[in-house]
């Protein structure tokens, strides 16, 4: 079989698992990307995300997460829901967290994947990735032709929009390579007029140390008073960027069962978010990736958003 044979089985079968694209790109020095990933670090635009300054290397280049790697596979799996929380004005939660983890999903067809390949190719050297080892993925499927990096720094199809978890596949063998696609925000600005705590610095540069997500997710001191009344309402994520994004007009409910929202999470007024007990909160977020802030970090952002 050939490069290009290889690549259609493995494309076929990532579809198959019910990943909605797939793209392939050369395992390789992310050159242009190594100044703008020292530049964003140096001026502190990971806030408290120690982890983003280890292994600097290892980021910019696949070869050394997989020893004599040839490609990356990136892949994309939809979570864009089709029910929302139906009390507007009850503290929100990141459209991506309101089903079941997606680390758990989408590790678990990635392992397929690799399983399929050695299966049926022969036997492949690979590593899956799910948003939890130093691989820029958003590079890695804008250089898979998946799609082009928004003014909001997130990936954007031309199809379906942004609403999607990015994974990658790093093997060592050589496929038949897609190449990038024009970048469509044109002269859209959108995401940074709408972003409530001007995290967007400029275009394509975001500081993350200002982002309603690092706030409510990722800082675990208390929430800086600057930051009162800023938070458009959000506990947990934040969508805004997202939303106002023109291309996501073409977003479509996702097709993965266990990224179905809990009815209970669905349905909770504000009064019920302010009341929540560890509980409830065990309950709805069972296997929930809003288990990450901790009932603590929870009830945090709800007093810092409604009191």
């Amino acid at each position: 079989m050939t490069n290009s044979n290889y690549t259609q089985l493995i494309k076929s079968e990532a579809a198959r698992l019910g990943f909605d694209y797939c793209g392939i790109s050369k395992a390789d020095f992310l050159e242009e990307e190594a100044p703008r990933l020292e530049n964003w670090l140096n001026n502190n635009m990971h806030g408290q995300m120690s982890y983003m300054q280890n292994h600097f290397d290892k980021r910019l280049d696949p070869r050394l997460l997989v020893p004599g790697a040839k490609s990356v596979v990136s892949l994309l799996l939809n979570y864009f829901p089709s029910e929302k929380q139906t009390d507007a004005s009850s503290p929100k939660i990141s459209k991506y967290a309101y089903g079941t983890d997606y680390h758990f999903v989408i590790k678990e067809k990635l392992n397929q994947l690799l399983e399929f390949i050695n299966q049926e190719i022969g036997e492949v050297d690979g590593r899956v990735f799910v948003d939890s080892a130093p691989v820029l993925d958003k590079v890695w499927a804008k250089k898979s032709g998946l799609g082009w990096i928004g003014k909001n720094s997130n990936l954007i199809t031309k199809k379906n929009g942004s609403f999607f978890f990015i994974a990658e596949l790093i093997i060592d063998l050589e496929l038949q390579y897609d190449g990038p696609i024009k970048d469509y925000c044109g002269t859209c600005t959108k995401c940074m007029d709408a972003c409530p705590t001007e995290a967007i610095v400029s275009p394509y540069v975001v500081d993350g140390s200002k982002c309603i997500s690092y706030f409510t997710i990722e800082l675990k001191d208390a929430l800086p008073t600057e930051m009162k009344g800023k938070f458009d309402n959000w506990m947990f994520g934040c969508d805004v960027c997202q939303d106002v994004c023109p291309w996501n007009r073409f977003s479509s409910p996702h097709r993965e069962d266990q990224f179905e929202a809990n009815k209970e999470l669905l349905s909770m007024s504000k009064n019920d978010w302010i009341d929540l007990t560890e509980e409830t909160f065990r309950r709805v977020f069972k296997n929930s990736a809003v288990k990450r802030t901790k009932y603590a970090g929870l009830k945090r952002n709800i007093e810092f958003i409604t009191t």
